[in-house]
């Protein structure tokens, strides 16, 4: 989205840097400036940070400044460690400010994850774009701005996509909406719903429908995350439209848990498993289950296309389930991709 020249002009806010010392949008007048609002735990997030990332690169000696907000979605991204760690893990190098009192997100009437702004020379916003997607469109943008500061500067050709699924002939299909486990924009299937703030037994039978989750097992429904509770089994049922499926799980009661995959009654298999399966054996057969440590989003399945299918999640107690996400999309080649979407505050 363009912007016209002049109108708008950025604020000065943000106390805690990473990768930098404090920066102001004052001091940097007289270079571009891209701002990139994200969480590290946000799927569509993470699938724009390699561009981000390779613009800092690019043009971070042609006039160009990256600055990365940190806006937490959940409670548990707002601490400066774990943020931290997920800039390490992700391998950025520009600077990176902590927003966990969303001064910059309001200042800037944000209103999504991820959502990339451009500032030119003198400040004024010029271009904007929400969700996923245009990289090209943004890297041109980027062009425009770095000319008007030195009109013969050499820039390299925008670049082409990073993935192959970032092609323009990638066909996405209607996919299962994000789907948040806690009682404050959660949909749980089960009869009688959440039984909020509190410590319950949940159960359900018969067939699962789209768009809502069920539990089985003592749960503690909190506003943000469903958490198991006591040491006995619990599950997590959902039939989903997608070709994968992560989900942000904690381990807050302890150093770690493990939770069991199973995707329509049996365990992955080599070809849908994902970076984030494991596979043991106990009593002969073979699970597949994913290890949860940090607190993050994690890889559950990967199927390579699109697909109808019932997945469900076995565990003890001490895992905290916040949000499931959905890839809607298959390139010519049957690749699994992201939706061109965004997580909505």
């Amino acid at each position: 989205m363009r912007v016209e020249k002049g109108k708008v002009r950025a604020p000065e806010i943000g106390r805690v840097w990473l990768n930098s010392l404090p920066l102001s949008f004052r001091q940097l007048r007289g270079r571009a400036v891209l701002v990139d609002f994200w969480d590290y735990t946000c799927m569509n997030c993470i699938r724009t940070l390699p561009y981000v990332q390779a613009w800092h690169e690019r043009y971070g000696n042609k006039g160009l400044t990256v600055i990365g907000v940190h806006t937490p979605e959940f409670t548990f991204a707002q601490y400066e460690s774990n943020v931290e760690r997920g800039v390490r893990e992700f391998g950025l190098t520009y600077p990176v400010v902590i927003d966990s009192n969303y001064e910059l997100w309001k200042a800037f009437a944000n209103r999504c994850w991820p959502t990339k702004y451009l500032l030119d020379k003198d400040g004024y916003l010029r271009y904007a774009h929400f969700g996923e997607g245009a990289y090209g469109e943004c890297e041109e943008a980027i062009h425009e701005l770095l000319r008007e500061i030195s009109p013969g500067v050499s820039l390299p050709p925008v670049m082409g996509p990073v993935r192959e699924e970032d092609r323009s002939d990638a066909v996405c299909y209607p996919a299962t909406p994000e789907l948040y486990l806690g009682h404050r924009r959660g949909r749980l299937g089960n009869g009688g719903g959440f039984k909020e703030d509190q410590v319950s037994e949940y159960s359900f039978s018969g067939e699962p429908e789209q768009n809502c989750f069920y539990a089985r097992g003592e749960w503690a429904s909190t506003a943000e995350y469903l958490e198991a509770a006591g040491d006995g089994e619990h599950s997590i049922v959902l039939k989903y439209s997608g070709a994968a499926v992560n989900l942000v799980m904690a381990s807050p009661r302890g150093p770690s848990c493990s939770v069991v995959v199973l995707q329509d009654g049996k365990p992955l298999s080599r070809e849908n498993s994902t970076v984030d399966t494991r596979f043991r054996t106990v009593n002969g057969e073979e699970q597949s289950y994913v290890f949860v440590q940090q607190a993050k989003m994690h890889f559950l399945v990967d199927n390579h296309e699109f697909g109808e299918h019932e997945l469900e999640l076995r565990c003890r107690g001490g895992l905290a389930a916040f949000a499931f996400t959905f890839t809607s999309c298959v390139d010519p080649s049957r690749k699994a991709v992201s939706a061109q979407a965004v997580s909505q505050e």
